[in-house]
């Protein structure tokens, strides 16, 4: 018997995945490609909300983080949009790394894993 659930998906990817308590995201890329980075990221957090939400979490419970910025000179403006979000007495383990992403317009790409509540 699996302990595995997958959600959101197609034949290529899961948008999460719990697995025996925890819960793994898929990389969320922002819905408004038009906007700045500011913007795109708060709309990747939202989305990562919704998605916790489905798995019977939510940001206080994420252990860790990946973002992936094409320019490393959007660092501070995703940031902006991070700070605003992150529940501060619950900050995940984070790392932030430079990555050409599949589509030029997206200048964030976030991926998250954290525990069920």
């Amino acid at each position: 018997m699996s302990n595995i659930k997958r959600l959101g998906g197609n034949a290529r990817l899961s948008e999460a995945v719990i697995a025996n308590g925890f819960v793994f995201l898929s990389g969320m890329v922002p819905e408004n490609p038009e906007a700045d980075i500011t913007a795109q990221t708060a709309d990747v957090l939202r989305q990562i909300d919704d998605w916790l939400a489905k798995c019977g979490s939510d940001k206080s419970r994420i252990v860790e983080a990946t973002v992936f910025l094409p320019d490393l000179a959007d660092y501070a403006g995703m940031n902006a949009a991070w700070d605003a979000w992150v529940a501060p007495e619950a900050a995940p383990a984070r790392a932030c790394v430079q990555a050409k992403l599949a589509d030029a317009a997206w200048k964030v790409e976030i991926k998250v894993s954290a525990v069920q509540s």
